[in-house]
């Protein structure tokens, strides 16, 4: 239900974009967020925005990576500029879907996207 894209290697300095698209008989897309997760540590949340775009960083990467949205496509983007090797890890896309015919609400995992950055 959750489709990220996007990811690769990089040069440490330079910039990736991440795009997560909810597919499916899908209503309502709500919060949505990008975490990332390296071997041996707990995932751990790197940016999110509300249906209204209002956003969220963890400190680690405000100034250098700007979540965004587009609501009619139920698709977030994440920019990533300014990397560092520290960010390499598997980013996650992950969000609560509410289906268009039961109206369940439940959460949802990307499969994950994995990106290197060289130093």
């Amino acid at each position: 239900q959750l489709v990220e894209s996007g990811g690769g290697l990089v040069q440490a300095g330079g910039s990736l974009r991440l795009s997560c698209a909810a597919s499916g008989d899908i209503a309502r897309v709500d919060t949505m967020k990008w975490y990332r997760q390296t071997p041996g540590k707990q995932r751990e949340l790197v940016a999110s925005i509300t249906t209204g775009g209002t956003t969220g960083y963890a400190d680690s990467v405000k100034d250098r990576f700007t979540i965004s949205r587009d609501n009619a496509k139920k698709t977030a983007d994440l920019q990533m500029n300014s990397l560092k090797p520290e960010d390499t890890a598997v980013y996650y896309c992950n969000a609560d879907l509410t289906d268009r015919y039961t109206w369940r609400n439940r959460n949802y995992w990307g499969q994950g996207t994995l990106v290197t950055v060289s130093s």
